[in-house]
Protein backbone atom coordinates (compact mmCIF):
# COMPACT_ATOMS: atom_id res chain seq x y z
CA UNK A 1 0.00 0.00 0.00
CA UNK A 2 1.61 3.28 -1.11
CA UNK A 3 1.51 6.26 1.23
CA UNK A 4 3.82 8.63 -0.64
CA UNK A 5 3.03 11.81 -2.56
CA UNK A 6 4.46 11.50 -6.08
CA UNK A 7 6.90 14.20 -7.15
CA UNK A 8 5.95 16.58 -9.94
CA UNK A 9 9.05 16.23 -12.11
CA UNK A 10 7.58 18.54 -14.76
CA UNK A 11 7.28 21.40 -12.26
CA UNK A 12 10.81 20.82 -11.04
CA UNK A 13 12.15 20.70 -14.60
CA UNK A 14 10.64 23.99 -15.78
CA UNK A 15 11.77 25.70 -12.59
CA UNK A 16 15.28 24.39 -13.31
CA UNK A 17 15.01 25.85 -16.84
CA UNK A 18 15.00 22.41 -18.48
CA UNK A 19 13.15 21.99 -21.77
CA UNK A 20 10.10 19.72 -21.65
CA UNK A 21 8.57 18.26 -24.83
CA UNK A 22 4.90 17.33 -24.82
CA UNK A 23 1.93 16.09 -26.82
CA UNK A 24 -1.64 17.41 -26.94
CA UNK A 25 -4.41 14.85 -26.32
CA UNK A 26 -7.97 15.59 -27.44
CA UNK A 27 -9.29 12.20 -28.56
CA UNK A 28 -10.95 11.40 -25.21
CA UNK A 29 -9.37 7.95 -25.40
CA UNK A 30 -7.50 6.50 -22.42
CA UNK A 31 -5.82 4.13 -24.89
CA UNK A 32 -4.40 7.12 -26.76
CA UNK A 33 -3.25 8.52 -23.43
CA UNK A 34 -1.60 5.26 -22.41
CA UNK A 35 0.23 4.95 -25.72
CA UNK A 36 1.38 8.57 -25.62
CA UNK A 37 2.41 8.61 -21.95
CA UNK A 38 4.75 5.69 -22.57
CA UNK A 39 6.36 7.14 -25.69
CA UNK A 40 8.96 9.18 -23.82
CA UNK A 41 7.31 12.61 -23.72
CA UNK A 42 7.95 14.80 -20.68
CA UNK A 43 4.32 15.93 -20.48
CA UNK A 44 0.95 15.39 -22.10
CA UNK A 45 -2.08 17.67 -22.18
CA UNK A 46 -5.48 16.22 -21.39
CA UNK A 47 -7.71 18.84 -22.98
CA UNK A 48 -11.10 19.78 -21.58
CA UNK A 49 -11.55 23.10 -23.39
CA UNK A 50 -11.78 21.88 -26.99
CA UNK A 51 -12.74 18.25 -26.49
CA UNK A 52 -15.56 16.22 -24.96
CA UNK A 53 -13.54 15.31 -21.85
CA UNK A 54 -15.30 15.72 -18.51
CA UNK A 55 -14.09 14.98 -14.98
CA UNK A 56 -14.75 11.19 -15.06
CA UNK A 57 -12.91 11.01 -18.40
CA UNK A 58 -9.93 12.85 -16.91
CA UNK A 59 -9.80 10.27 -14.13
CA UNK A 60 -9.50 7.50 -16.71
CA UNK A 61 -6.77 9.43 -18.52
CA UNK A 62 -4.81 9.79 -15.27
CA UNK A 63 -5.02 6.06 -14.68
CA UNK A 64 -3.92 5.38 -18.24
CA UNK A 65 -0.91 7.68 -17.86
CA UNK A 66 0.44 5.93 -14.78
CA UNK A 67 3.76 4.21 -15.43
CA UNK A 68 4.60 6.50 -18.35
CA UNK A 69 7.23 9.22 -18.51
CA UNK A 70 4.81 12.09 -19.10
CA UNK A 71 3.31 14.41 -16.51
CA UNK A 72 -0.43 14.73 -17.20
CA UNK A 73 -1.35 18.39 -17.58
CA UNK A 74 -5.07 19.16 -17.69
CA UNK A 75 -6.31 22.17 -19.61
CA UNK A 76 -9.54 23.23 -17.97
CA UNK A 77 -12.56 24.34 -19.93
CA UNK A 78 -12.56 27.59 -17.92
CA UNK A 79 -11.00 29.31 -14.91
CA UNK A 80 -13.60 27.78 -12.59
CA UNK A 81 -12.70 27.01 -8.94
CA UNK A 82 -15.40 24.34 -8.68
CA UNK A 83 -13.91 22.47 -11.63
CA UNK A 84 -10.40 22.93 -10.19
CA UNK A 85 -11.54 21.40 -6.88
CA UNK A 86 -12.99 18.35 -8.59
CA UNK A 87 -9.92 17.82 -10.75
CA UNK A 88 -7.48 18.21 -7.89
CA UNK A 89 -9.41 15.76 -5.73
CA UNK A 90 -9.01 13.07 -8.40
CA UNK A 91 -5.27 13.67 -8.53
CA UNK A 92 -4.59 16.37 -11.12
CA UNK A 93 -1.58 18.39 -10.00
CA UNK A 94 -0.60 20.34 -13.12
CA UNK A 95 -3.30 22.60 -14.55
CA UNK A 96 -3.41 24.89 -17.58
CA UNK A 97 -5.94 27.70 -17.25
CA UNK A 98 -7.23 29.05 -20.59
CA UNK A 99 -7.84 32.68 -21.55
CA UNK A 100 -6.23 34.38 -18.57
CA UNK A 101 -6.51 38.09 -19.28
CA UNK A 102 -5.03 39.73 -16.19
CA UNK A 103 -3.04 39.30 -13.01
CA UNK A 104 -6.32 39.19 -11.07
CA UNK A 105 -7.52 36.22 -13.13
CA UNK A 106 -4.14 34.53 -12.59
CA UNK A 107 -4.49 35.07 -8.82
CA UNK A 108 -7.96 33.51 -8.99
CA UNK A 109 -6.49 30.46 -10.73
CA UNK A 110 -3.76 30.03 -8.13
CA UNK A 111 -6.18 30.53 -5.23
CA UNK A 112 -8.36 27.69 -6.51
CA UNK A 113 -5.38 25.31 -6.16
CA UNK A 114 -4.42 26.31 -2.59
CA UNK A 115 -5.98 25.42 0.72
CA UNK A 116 -6.94 28.23 3.13
CA UNK A 117 -5.54 30.58 4.23
CA UNK A 118 -3.61 30.89 0.94
CA UNK A 119 -6.58 30.03 -1.26
CA UNK A 120 -10.08 28.63 -1.46
CA UNK A 121 -9.64 24.93 -2.29
CA UNK A 122 -12.18 22.92 -0.33
CA UNK A 123 -10.86 20.34 2.12
CA UNK A 124 -11.81 16.70 1.61
CA UNK A 125 -10.02 14.16 3.77
CA UNK A 126 -10.37 11.02 1.64
CA UNK A 127 -9.70 11.52 -2.06
CA UNK A 128 -7.69 9.91 -4.82
CA UNK A 129 -5.27 12.85 -4.60
CA UNK A 130 -4.12 11.80 -1.11
CA UNK A 131 -4.43 8.08 -1.83
CA UNK A 132 -7.75 8.03 0.04
CA UNK A 133 -6.32 9.46 3.23
CA UNK A 134 -3.15 7.36 3.23
CA UNK A 135 -0.59 10.14 2.57
CA UNK A 136 0.70 11.53 5.89
CA UNK A 137 0.96 15.31 5.86
CA UNK A 138 -0.73 15.64 2.47
CA UNK A 139 -2.37 18.97 3.27
CA UNK A 140 0.93 20.52 4.38
CA UNK A 141 3.10 19.36 1.46
CA UNK A 142 0.81 19.10 -1.56
CA UNK A 143 1.46 22.70 -2.66
CA UNK A 144 5.05 21.75 -3.53
CA UNK A 145 3.74 19.43 -6.24
CA UNK A 146 1.02 21.69 -7.68
CA UNK A 147 1.94 23.40 -10.96
CA UNK A 148 -0.14 26.29 -12.30
CA UNK A 149 0.17 27.27 -15.96
CA UNK A 150 -1.87 30.10 -17.48
CA UNK A 151 -2.68 30.69 -21.12
CA UNK A 152 -2.17 34.11 -22.73
CA UNK A 153 -4.20 34.24 -25.93
CA UNK A 154 -4.84 37.90 -26.77
CA UNK A 155 -2.90 41.10 -27.32
CA UNK A 156 -4.59 42.52 -24.22
CA UNK A 157 -3.26 39.67 -22.08
CA UNK A 158 0.17 39.78 -23.73
CA UNK A 159 0.50 43.43 -22.73
CA UNK A 160 0.14 42.32 -19.10
CA UNK A 161 2.65 39.46 -19.10
CA UNK A 162 4.87 41.04 -16.46
CA UNK A 163 1.96 41.49 -14.06
CA UNK A 164 0.66 37.97 -14.70
CA UNK A 165 4.13 36.44 -14.30
CA UNK A 166 4.58 38.27 -10.99
CA UNK A 167 1.63 36.43 -9.42
CA UNK A 168 2.94 34.09 -6.74
CA UNK A 169 2.11 30.51 -7.67
CA UNK A 170 2.14 30.94 -11.46
CA UNK A 171 4.79 28.53 -12.74
CA UNK A 172 4.51 29.08 -16.49
CA UNK A 173 2.73 31.03 -19.20
CA UNK A 174 1.54 29.36 -22.38
CA UNK A 175 1.15 31.33 -25.60
CA UNK A 176 -1.80 30.08 -27.65
CA UNK A 177 -0.84 30.80 -31.28
CA UNK A 178 -4.24 30.06 -32.83
CA UNK A 179 -6.15 32.37 -30.52
CA UNK A 180 -3.43 35.01 -30.60
CA UNK A 181 -3.52 35.11 -34.39
CA UNK A 182 -7.33 35.26 -34.30
CA UNK A 183 -7.22 38.18 -31.89
CA UNK A 184 -4.90 39.96 -34.33
CA UNK A 185 -7.38 39.44 -37.18
CA UNK A 186 -5.81 36.35 -38.76
CA UNK A 187 -7.87 33.36 -37.63
CA UNK A 188 -5.69 30.26 -37.24
CA UNK A 189 -3.00 31.83 -39.42
CA UNK A 190 0.00 32.45 -37.18
CA UNK A 191 2.40 32.16 -40.13
CA UNK A 192 1.61 35.79 -40.84
CA UNK A 193 4.65 38.03 -40.35
CA UNK A 194 2.54 40.25 -38.08
CA UNK A 195 1.94 37.40 -35.60
CA UNK A 196 5.32 35.81 -34.96
CA UNK A 197 6.95 38.92 -33.49
CA UNK A 198 4.13 39.04 -30.94
CA UNK A 199 4.66 35.37 -30.02
CA UNK A 200 8.42 35.66 -29.70
CA UNK A 201 8.25 38.95 -27.81
CA UNK A 202 5.81 37.39 -25.36
CA UNK A 203 8.13 34.42 -24.86
CA UNK A 204 11.11 36.67 -24.22
CA UNK A 205 9.19 38.72 -21.66
CA UNK A 206 7.94 35.61 -19.89
CA UNK A 207 11.51 34.38 -19.55
CA UNK A 208 12.77 37.77 -18.42
CA UNK A 209 10.12 37.67 -15.70
CA UNK A 210 11.57 34.37 -14.49
CA UNK A 211 8.79 32.05 -15.65
CA UNK A 212 8.67 29.22 -18.19
CA UNK A 213 7.15 29.91 -21.62
CA UNK A 214 4.97 27.31 -23.37
CA UNK A 215 3.68 26.74 -26.90
CA UNK A 216 1.89 24.24 -29.17
CA UNK A 217 2.26 23.50 -32.86
CA UNK A 218 2.16 20.45 -35.08
CA UNK A 219 4.75 22.05 -37.36
CA UNK A 220 8.35 21.17 -36.68
CA UNK A 221 9.51 24.54 -38.01
CA UNK A 222 7.31 26.36 -35.47
CA UNK A 223 8.54 24.20 -32.61
CA UNK A 224 12.17 24.69 -33.57
CA UNK A 225 11.59 28.43 -33.69
CA UNK A 226 10.23 28.67 -30.16
CA UNK A 227 12.72 26.17 -28.75
CA UNK A 228 15.53 28.25 -30.21
CA UNK A 229 13.91 31.26 -28.53
CA UNK A 230 14.03 29.58 -25.13
CA UNK A 231 10.47 28.35 -24.66
CA UNK A 232 10.61 25.60 -22.04
CA UNK A 233 7.44 23.51 -22.40
CA UNK A 234 6.48 22.90 -26.00
CA UNK A 235 3.80 20.53 -27.31
CA UNK A 236 5.01 19.27 -30.67
CA UNK A 237 1.79 17.74 -31.97
CA UNK A 238 -1.60 16.31 -31.08
CA UNK A 239 -3.14 12.86 -31.12
CA UNK A 240 -5.99 14.06 -33.36
CA UNK A 241 -3.59 15.79 -35.73
CA UNK A 242 -1.32 12.77 -35.98
CA UNK A 243 -4.24 10.44 -36.71
CA UNK A 244 -5.88 12.83 -39.20
CA UNK A 245 -2.73 13.62 -41.20
CA UNK A 246 -1.45 10.03 -41.17
CA UNK A 247 -4.76 8.63 -42.38
CA UNK A 248 -4.99 11.37 -45.03
CA UNK A 249 -1.56 10.40 -46.33
CA UNK A 250 -2.37 6.70 -46.29
CA UNK A 251 -5.47 7.28 -48.39
CA UNK A 252 -3.52 9.42 -50.86
CA UNK A 253 -0.77 6.81 -51.12
CA UNK A 254 -3.03 3.89 -51.83
CA UNK A 255 -5.47 5.86 -53.99
CA UNK A 256 -2.51 6.66 -56.25
CA UNK A 257 -1.50 2.99 -56.35
CA UNK A 258 -5.02 1.85 -57.20
CA UNK A 259 -5.38 4.47 -59.93
CA UNK A 260 -2.06 3.49 -61.48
Amino acid sequence: MRDDLPKNNFKRAIKANKTQIGLWLSMCSPVSTEVSAGAGFDWIIIDMEHSANEVPDVLNHLRAAEGGTAEPVVRLSWNDPVLVKKLMDIGVRTLLFPFVQSAEEARKAVAATRYPPKGIRGVAGVTRANRFGRVPGYFQKVEEEICVLVQVETQHAAAQIEEIAAVDGVDGIFIGPADMSADMGFVNDWDRPEVWPTILDAGARIQKAGKAAGFLSGKESDCRKVLDAGFKFVAVGSDVGILARTTDNLVKTYAAIVKS
